[in-house]
């Protein structure tokens, strides 16, 4: 496998879906704003696209891809039958879930947003949303699987191109919003579902190949089947730890009025590097990853290890420093149009400075998690990622009447570099991962390459301080070339320093 020709793959999809779905939030940013409706929307659309996140974004990949990969080198009959094991225990529980919690809705919405249990209005369209949005839950979650049998034979493209269906879905509603009213909200919740089931439909072309759909609810769950689902669960809060943080932070923001818009554009930005640095890196070292642990290849498990994390750094810390320094006209030049004004744009931006803080962390964690999900271990990534939630929990409750909704972003940073430090303690102590001596060298030159890169960057925006001003219609085509631009700056500054090579580009791993 070539490591950075499959994360390219899985990257250019995810940055295609991710930049799709930047139109589909500056629409919304125009159309909805920050206010009650733009609350109530997110929301209900927090619950299905958390657990999106958290199932497609390679939780669910850690615990089914090690087990099947198992399964495939004993042929097609034996991986097939595990699969379709799971299959139907995951399509009758995902029902059963999906038809309790819409019977138990108003319930559910207090859970989940319990600042808004004193306005009847805001909290009954959450109510009727959230029931709208959720079958997206159950569909997203199949589909998921699908993703994750197409990854385990090292197919990406489709797994990652098939989140793209859900932001078109939604551009094509917002482009009809002018005659839609406040009746907006409810179209673009039916869009989130009709998506999901799409997205199922898409995926299932392509999975086809490898694997044939063969319902049968007579469970006699094997002892494989058994161990799976005794690993999803730790492996659902330990990979899906920063989502887990966020959607606590949307939980607790709902104390505040438009806290929740504020957080939701700044996680926004952030994550579509992280989508790359973290996810993608992640979901592509899996597979290849476990098969070395299989056959006990240590050398080669070695080198992998190593070239995913110097990747991992090599997209994150660059994008970190760009974000500290550019919050606020990064917010501005992406949102700040019709309703989203100028107090929308500072706090936003706020909140995205010290998200951006715990960017490299995040990633981080989505690559260490992949080194103890190879070797089949969920339980130590789970109880890392319990300690780090805790510890978000009480940051966020404690200062939160103090410091208000920043003090969410800050705390999930706090707690992400807690998580991911315990995490590589771990694993030196397990004797699971350890430096090259490549990796220093390497590491060193990506950071001095990153701060160059943030200084130019910074030198960008004051030179088009004027044309990035809040007022100024065209500023986000000022903000896309200064990007442009940062990003040959540092890439010119790796290739001269050596950070980067060209044959590392055909180099299999």
């Amino acid at each position: 496998m070539n490591l950075l020709k499959s994360t390219g793959t899985f990257g250019f999809y995810t940055i295609i879906s991710r930049l799709l779905g930047y139109l589909r939030d500056i629409l919304i940013a125009i159309f909805l704003g920050t206010g009650m409706l733009a609350d109530a929307f997110f929301v209900a659309f927090r619950i299905p696209n958390t657990f999106r996140r958290l199932f497609a974004e390679g939780t669910f990949n850690a615990a089914f891809v090690p087990s099947y990969s198992s399964e495939i080198v004993k042929g097609k009959k034996k991986s097939n039958k595990f699969a379709n094991d799971i299959f139907n225990f995951l399509f009758l529980g995902l029902l059963f879930l999906i038809i309790i919690i819409e019977i138990f809705m108003p319930l559910f919405v207090s859970l989940i947003a319990p600042g808004f249990i004193g306005d009847s209005e805001k909290m009954g369209v959450t109510i009727n949303l959230t029931r709208i949005t959720l079958p997206f839950l159950f569909f997203i979650c199949l589909a998921s699987f699908f993703s994750a049998i197409l990854n385990s034979h090292n197919k990406f493209a489709a797994a990652a191109a098939a989140p793209i269906i859900l932001n078109i879905v939604m551009i094509l509603v917002l482009f009809f919003s002018n005659s839609l009213g406040d009746h907006l909200v409810y179209y673009l919740s039916y869009g989130v579902s009709l998506a999901g089931f799409l997205q199922l439909i898409f995926l299932y072309k392509y999975v086809s190949k490898y694997y044939s759909i063969e319902f049968n609810f007579k469970f006699n769950a094997s002892n494989k089947v058994k161990f799976f689902f005794k690993k999803l669960l730790p492996s659902i809060f330990s990979s899906g730890v920063t989502q887990i943080n966020i959607l606590i932070g949307t939980i607790i923001a709902s104390f505040q009025a438009s806290a929740v818009s504020y957080l939701y554009y700044a996680d926004r930005i952030y994550q579509i590097n992280l989508a790359i640095a973290g996810i993608a890196i992640g979901v592509v070292v899996l597979p290849q990853l476990s098969k070395y642990v299989q056959s006990k290849k240590k050398n080669k498990i070695l080198l992998l290890q190593n070239k995913a994390l110097e990747l991992s750094l090599f997209f994150s810390l660059p994008a970190a420093i760009a974000l500290i320094i550019g919050s606020e006209q990064i917010v501005s030049a992406l949102f700040g149009y019709g309703s989203f004004n100028e107090n929308s744009v500072n706090k936003s931006s706020l909140a995205l400075y010290y998200f951006a803080l715990g960017l490299p962390a995040f990633a981080l964690i989505k690559v260490f998690s992949s080194f103890f999900f190879a070797n089949h271990n969920t339980k130590t990534p789970f109880y890392v990622s319990l300690i780090s939630v805790m510890l978000n929990v009480f940051i966020s409750i404690y200062y939160f009447n103090e410091i208000g909704f920043i003090i969410i972003p800050i705390a999930t940073s706090i707690s992400s570099w807690f998580n991911s430090i315990l995490l590589f303690f771990f694993l030196k102590n397990l004797k699971l991962f350890q430096f090259n001596k490549l990796f220093f060298v390497n590491s060193i030159k990506i950071i001095i390459a990153s701060v160059l890169m943030g200084l130019f960057f910074n030198f960008l925006l004051n030179f088009f301080q004027n044309e990035l001003a809040f007022n100024n219609l065209i500023k986000s085509l000022y903000l896309i070339l200064s990007v442009i631009l940062g990003l040959l700056f540092y890439l010119i500054v790796c290739y001269f320093i050596k950070a980067f090579k060209l044959e590392d580009i055909k180099l299999k791993y």
